[in-house]
């Protein structure tokens, strides 16, 4: 047997087991089992699929194999080829999961993250460049699924344009200038085949998602959650407040770029 620990931003224990990775059990994991047994009915692939709980307390989900990377983005992980190839998985796992609400009524099921209106796809939650695994340049799949929740398109477009462009403000988490910034906003865009609403909303939707996560990351830090207390004594948050009003200083120009020629 072979026991490898697998790099993670949260203090809890994952680790691959062979050619399974075990992870702690949530109260939401039962919704993320159904909706991954759902993607793969859709015949989506490169995502994990639910094996089975351990002890109760663990839950066990295949490996989805790859290279994967973190900030700063470097490499592969950086390339016009990744942001494409990342933009349409996250537009097919948005229409395969379109009906996913009409079998599954929400009121029935618990999620990590709240519900939003209008309720239009399941959002992944967290579509970044640390949860995504690559076969050279390209994106062949994503993983850690805890954050996924009913929401708009945009609102889960909007987070993860943020992360890809990325529209980041700390030296070692940003990518090229505005310019080149904006320019990999449009080609995600492109690429997910984002409508002109979609764009036209996008700057505001942003902020309105770093607002959200920073509010979520008080919210646990007061109940308790030893980790985001200590992000938020470390202040995690400030560079999303730093990003935000980076976004709305740029808000005219970004939304400029965005638009369809």
């Amino acid at each position: 047997m072979i026991v490898e620990s697998l790099m993670s931003r949260r203090e809890s224990e994952i680790y691959k087991r062979d050619d399974v990775v075990v992870r702690p059990l949530n109260h939401w994991s039962k919704t993320i089992h159904l909706l991954l047994s759902h993607y793969q009915r859709k015949g989506i692939g490169g995502c994990p699929q639910f094996v089975a709980i351990e002890n109760g307390q663990q839950e066990i989900l295949t490996f989805v194999d790859g290279d994967s990377y973190n900030y700063p983005l470097r490499g592969a992980i950086a390339s016009e080829t990744a942001l494409i190839s990342a933009a349409k998985l996250l537009r097919r796992l948005h229409d395969a999961s379109s009906d996913f609400i009409e079998q599954h009524p929400t009121e029935n099921l618990i999620w990590m993250l709240a519900e939003r209106e209008p309720k239009e796809v399941i959002c992944h939650g967290d579509f970044t460049p640390y949860n995504v695994a690559l076969n050279g340049n390209e994106v062949i799949g994503t993983f850690d699924f805890d954050t996924a929740h009913p929401a708009p398109r945009v609102w889960d477009l909007a987070y993860s344009i943020y992360c890809w462009a990325p529209f980041k403000t700390d030296p070692v988490d940003r990518l090229g200038d505005l310019d080149q910034q904006i320019g990999r906003a449009r080609l995600f865009c492109d690429a997910y085949g984002a409508t002109l609403q979609q764009r036209t909303d996008l700057v505001e939707t942003m902020i309105e998602r770093l607002n959200a996560l920073i509010q979520f990351m008080q919210i646990e830090a007061d109940s308790g959650n030893h980790q985001f207390a200590a992000h938020i004594e470390q202040g995690h948050h400030l560079s999303y407040l730093c990003d935000i009003d980076n976004l709305r200083l740029h808000r005219g120009k970004i939304s400029e770029g965005l638009r369809f020629e």
